[in-house]
């Protein structure tokens, strides 16, 4: 009988070898797997909003079904919904888009791996402010390029204009900005935003801006989007926008991206390639979500201003634990390196036992970039909150005897 070579291990490509896995993933994964075990779970890992998706949005996706909507459209999506993107950053801030800078992708995150990998050449560098979303550094190794970490600790988690300016090198060829941050929360001041825009200008640096927790800032705060800035300022930038949050639609993977023309086009030619069209009738759903009301958008800030605040009052009350005030998104990133001890040395220790002892799911900061912190996720019932806290507390308080 004729034989064949083993195929083990598989010959994983160089570029994803030297991926890492992504973090919030691995943290969902060991909810479900308690959960199907029959252990009562706190899980504060998901970046998910509990509410369900309103109602208007859920009718213009069975409309679009009824009218045969369910065929293919073009990659970056349909005129409407183009359109309306359009529109609500015209109405909201002032920005003019014309259509050949708009496309629509499957969820936030299809757009800033079309935008890295159109634009990083082997080498090149970017840079990347920290605590950062897991993905970030991820695509741009997928790319061949060099993630370029800039510490913000010393700012409370706030980039500035210096920070970004010491970290540029002559191989730096952009930087990704997140604002509402996930995981810390932090929102950059619109002056700040703007001085990295104009520093960016002036050295020929591209910008991502990630603006997937946009509508979601906590009072006095205010909603600030880089599309606001002038036109000069934008010639190099892609924000990259996403449904999923703001009107509770993550499992719809709807998101878009704008850029200059020459930008989108290269973006649709990787789109086109890959996935091709984002969901069809999730792209009707979406023309309903921007156009339609908003109440939805209002409920959610006003249900997380109020676990915040809860949440916030009473990690001060846990020993050992430190946080900073998060000014949007949906998370707090607490400071637990006061609870390492006992046989627990790192934020990932922490993460593991307080899971195997309290079975409660936190997303350990190293994923993030950031040794010492957790993510808590507050997108979840107040319920769950205090359950949760209650737990940690009393984890908190035996390891710190």
């Amino acid at each position: 009988m004729k034989t064949y070579p083993a195929m083990s291990p598989f010959p994983v490509s160089e570029n994803v070898a030297r991926m890492q896995s992504s973090a919030t993933l691995a943290a969902a994964q060991a909810a479900e797997a308690l959960r199907a075990s029959g252990v009562n779970v706190c899980d504060y890992g998901a970046g998910e909003p509990d509410f369900d998706t309103p109602e208007n949005i859920k009718q213009a996706a069975a409309e679009a079904m009824r009218a045969g909507r369910t065929k293919y459209t073009a990659a970056g999506g349909v005129r409407e919904i183009h359109r309306a993107i359009i529109d609500f950053y015209r109405r909201d801030f002032g920005a003019e888009y014309q259509p050949g800078e708009v496309m629509v992708t499957a969820g936030g995150k299809q757009a800033i791996f079309n935008a890295v990998v159109t634009l990083i050449n082997p080498g090149d560098e970017v840079l990347i402010p920290k605590p950062y979303w897991v993905t970030f550094p991820e695509v741009v190794v997928f790319a061949g390029g060099k993630p370029v970490c800039i510490e913000t600790e010393e700012t409370e988690f706030l980039l500035t204009a210096e920070q970004v300016e010491q970290a540029i090198t002559p191989k730096t060829k952009l930087l990704i900005l997140n604002s509402p941050s996930n995981p810390s929360g932090r929102v950059l001041p619109p002056a700040e935003f703007r001085r990295i825009m104009e520093l960016a200008a002036e050295r020929g640096i591209y910008i991502i801006s990630d603006e997937c927790y946009l509508r979601f800032v906590y009072p006095p705060g205010e909603v600030f989007s880089a599309a606001s800035l002038p036109a000069e300022l934008r010639a190099r930038l892609c924000i990259a926008g996403s449904f999923s949050k703001t009107y509770a639609m993550t499992g719809w993977r709807i998101g878009y991206a704008l850029a200059p023309a020459d930008w989108t086009k290269a973006m649709l030619k990787v789109q086109g390639h890959s996935t091709s069209n984002a969901n069809s009738i999730a792209q009707w759903a979406a023309v309903a979500a921007l156009t339609g009301p908003q109440d939805s958008v209002a409920t959610m800030l006003a249900e997380y201003t109020r676990r915040r605040a809860w949440l916030l009052q009473a990690l001060k009350e846990i020993p050992g634990i430190k946080c900073s005030e998060p000014e949007g998104a949906f998370y707090a990133f607490p400071d637990v390196r006061g609870c390492l001890r006992g046989g627990i040395k790192t934020s990932a220790d922490f993460s593991q036992r307080l899971l195997e002892e309290e079975h409660v799911v936190v997303t350990d900061g190293a994923g993030f970039g950031t040794e010492g912190f957790v993510r808590i996720s507050y997108a979840t019932s107040m319920e769950q909150i205090q359950e949760g806290v209650k737990r940690i507390k009393r984890f908190a308080e035996k390891i710190t005897d």
